[in-house]
C-alpha cells in the first residue's frame, strides 16, 4: 500500500523531520509512506483565496490515480485510533492506495474538499503542519501495530 501525505507548507524543522523519519522507518516494507511538501502560494491578503486554490490544484495534481482521498479537515469526522486502524486495514485489504491532504495556512481549497472521499479531523486544535506530519506518521505506525497485535498500542 502506498500512502501519500500531501501537505502544503515550508520545510519542517529538524526535530519534526527526525520524528517523521523515525515513525516512517518503523512501518513495514509493504506500506510505503511518501510525504512530499507542496509549496505555499504567496500573495497579498486579498489574494488568499486564489493562493489557496493554487495550492489545492498542486495537491490534486499529486494524488495517485485511483487513490482513496482523505482530507484532513477540522470539520471532518474525529476517528479514534481503533477506527483509524479499522479503516486502514479495510483499505489495505481492498488494495487501495491513499492520499491524505493537508492544506496551507488558509486551509484546503474547496476543490480538494470536493475531491475527498472522507474528511478526517485529527484534532479540534489548530496544529502546525510539521506537527501534523509527525502525528499522522505516528498514528499510522500505531494503527499498523494495532492491526498486527503488536504491543506498541496499549489502550
Amino acid at each position: 500500500m502506498r500512502i501519500r501525505l500531501l501537505a502544503v507548507g515550508a520545510k519542517p524543522p529538524r526535530w519534526a523531520e527526525a520524528a517523521f523519519r523515525e515513525y516512517s522507518r518503523r512501518l513495514p516494507a509493504a506500506l510505503k509512506l511518501e510525504a512530499p511538501l507542496i509549496g505555499l502560494s504567496r500573495g497579498h491578503e486579498q489574494d488568499r483565496r486564489r493562493a489557496r486554490e493554487e495550492e489545492g490544484q498542486r495537491l490534486l495534481g499529486r494524488i495517485g490515480r485511483g487513490d482513496r482521498v482523505v482530507a484532513l479537515d477540522g470539520q471532518g469526522e474525529a476517528w479514534s485510533t481503533e477506527e483509524w486502524a479499522r479503516r486502514l486495514a479495510g483499505w489495505q485489504a481492498a488494495g487501495d492506495d491513499l492520499s491524505l491532504l493537508v492544506g496551507g495556512p488558509d486551509g484546503l481549497a474547496p476543490s480538494c474538499l470536493e475531491r475527498a472521499d472522507l474528511r478526517w479531523s485529527i484534532s479540534a486544535l489548530t496544529l502546525p503542519h510539521a506537527l501534523v506530519r509527525v502525528l499522522v506518521a505516528e498514528q499510522l505506525y500505531r494503527a499498523v501495530s494495532l492491526n498486527a497485535n503488536h504491543p506498541y498500542h496499549r489502550a
